[in-house]
């Protein structure tokens, strides 16, 4: 019974560990390139899961990619190489960090500004709302029907 749970719970940890994309046939013999292959590859999207890095796809486009990429870097392509290379070839949508230009403008600046608009607006919020209901009548006072009035009202809740 304990080796039952023992090999239960050894599944359960193993079945919660990621899955990693790269093959064991793709992986480079020198280690300093393999390194920077693996580097390169979390930087560079998948066109098929659109959402991941090929370095974390197993779609067969990223496979080639990840090929691709080892193939340059194994030719003597420097980082920056391999990456214009792809951005020629894919277009900067490869690219899981886009560059700041003016096509990606939006995109970088979109998301400060929306937080920067929405704390703008509940600044505003939160002054209106602080501002007293009778803003106009602060220094008037009350006129002898309503204190009539706010008497009635005194009397009948101290009953």
């Amino acid at each position: 019974m304990k080796a039952l749970q023992q090999l239960l719970i050894a599944l359960t940890l193993l079945a919660g560990s990621p899955a990693w994309a790269v093959q064991p046939d793709e992986v480079l013999a020198d280690q300093t390139l393999e390194a920077q292959a693996r580097a390169l590859s979390k930087e560079l999207r998948c066109l098929v899961c659109q959402n991941q890095s090929i370095d974390d796809s197993a779609a067969p486009l990223a496979r080639d990619l990840r090929l691709l990429v080892r193939e340059r870097l194994t030719a003597g392509d420097s980082d920056p190489q391999v990456l214009a290379y792809l951005v020629a070839r894919y277009g900067e949508f490869v690219l899981l960090r886009p560059r700041f230009n003016w096509r990606t403008a939006l995109l970088w600046l979109g998301p400060p500004g929306a937080l920067l608009g929405g704390a703008l607006a509940l600044f505003l919020l939160g002054r209106r709302r602080a501002r007293p209901a009778l803003a106009g009548r602060e220094g008037e006072a009350l006129t002898a029907a309503e204190e009539a009035r706010l008497a009635r009202l005194i009397q009948a809740g101290d009953r």
